[in-house]
């Protein structure tokens, strides 16, 4: 008895100093068991989220490209960022997507609308994919974001959708100073330079002339003048009032078309100013969309905004079908204008303040021939010239690589 008596005071005392020994642990780092709650609970978010059905989805983006080469992510490249890499990272991090869908974007269906060029920036970039739809998903999705890149808007749509191929047409805008287009027989001053009301209806005038259907096999690279491609449909395209800002004139343009190829908008610009300013005879606008090869300079990429995609057929016929929303961004509006006004104008203007890439690129109009023949595009037949930046496309055809 008294040996059992013994033995039972003994295992008490061992769990005690076990206890004590614990308790010590525990404040040593600080309640952990608080911690480890914490954890228990993460985990919890994390198994509830691997749960729910993943939903076909698209965002609306907005970003500044400064910085970035590009829209597309390249997969498996760390040498060159793009905006996707920063935006797969948030979804898988705020836990929308699991980790190896991120490391292969079919697998979430991931298609982005527009292929934006190396620096270009956007205010309504549209991607379409599947994603688990969680609790507060934007704020999530934002708090994994650098503040250069939004995600400003989500819907539903349906489970077919690609927001490329649904696309209808796509609209950008340029901004540039308006320097721009002062004749170069006429010393200016950047930064006192005021766009009078002709010169404004000239630019007008001309940029009027793309719209409709033509060859603009000279506004890309390597695509001949037979190829069925190069056939593009604009629907407008005009330039609004100046305004100024950091004591610089600016301007906007606006063009919308059905698509675009690699530099097309920025050649198709660039052939404007050397008109307005003299280095080019209007005559060359028809000239540029026959079979002749015809030099047309290509305008910086700095000033180029994504502004809006239209899915105009896909609102018809799912937007009221009671299921789904039209893909119109109304409420977003505000949004998209803040953070234009607070990221993207910002920085086109001071780079242009900065660096003079406008200016820069004006210099370089009388190096161009604007009277080149058909035997000069015979002899660059056959030593076809390589683009130097094939980095992205001002929009997104399916052959604007």
């Amino acid at each position: 008895m008294a040996e059992d008596l013994i033995a039972a005071v003994a295992s008490q005392t061992k769990r005690l100093n076990s206890s004590s020994e614990v308790v010590q642990r525990l404040e040593e780092n600080g309640h952990p068991n608080k911690k480890l709650k914490s954890d228990a609970d993460e985990e919890d978010a994390e198994d509830q989220n691997k749960k729910l059905p993943k939903r076909k989805i698209v965002l609306l983006m907005a970003y500044s490209g400064k910085g970035y080469h590009g829209m597309q992510r390249n997969v498996g490249s760390s040498q060159f960022k793009t905006i996707e890499d920063d935006l797969v990272c948030a979804l898988v991090q705020s836990g929308c997507i699991p980790e190896n869908h991120g490391e292969d974007m079919k697998k979430m269906s991931f298609q982005r609308c527009a292929r934006t060029d190396k620096g270009v920036s956007a205010a309504g970039q549209i991607v379409s994919l599947k994603v688990r739809l969680i609790d507060d998903i934007l704020e999530k999705i934002n708090n994994h974001l650098p503040s250069h890149i939004r995600i400003l808007g989500l819907k539903r749509v349906t489970g077919g959708f690609n927001s490329k191929n649904k696309c209808d047409a796509r609209t950008y805008s340029y901004m540039l100073p308006t320097f721009a287009f002062a004749h170069k027989d006429h010393e200016v001053q950047e930064e006192l330079y005021r766009l009078d009301r002709e010169t404004l209806e000239r630019v007008n005038q001309l940029l009027a002339c793309y719209k409709g259907t033509h060859n603009f096999h000279n506004f890309t690279s390597q695509k001949g003048p037979r190829d069925p491609s190069a056939k593009r449909y604009i629907m407008e395209m005009y330039c609004g009032e100046s305004f100024v800002r950091e004591n610089m004139e600016f301007a906007v343009i606006q063009v919308k078309g059905q698509s675009f190829m690699m530099h097309q908008i920025r050649k198709m610009i660039g052939l404007v100013i050397a008109i307005v300013k003299g280095y080019a005879a209007e005559s060359i606008l028809e000239r540029s969309w026959g079979e002749e090869k015809v030099d047309v300079p290509k305008a910086p990429g700095l000033g180029l905004v994504l502004e809006k995609v239209h899915f105009e057929k896909y609102n018809r016929r799912f937007g009221n079908d009671g299921l789904h929303e039209p893909l119109e961004w109304t409420e977003e509006e505000e949004k998209i204008a803040v953070f234009k006004e607070q990221y993207i104008y910002p920085t086109i203007i001071n780079t242009e303040r900065e660096e003079k890439s406008m200016a820069n690129w004006l210099k370089t109009l009388p190096i161009h021939d604007f009277n080149s023949s058909a035997v000069e595009v015979q002899t660059n037949n056959k030593n076809p010239k390589k683009s130097s930046d094939a980095e992205g496309s001002d929009g997104c055809g399916d052959d604007s690589d």
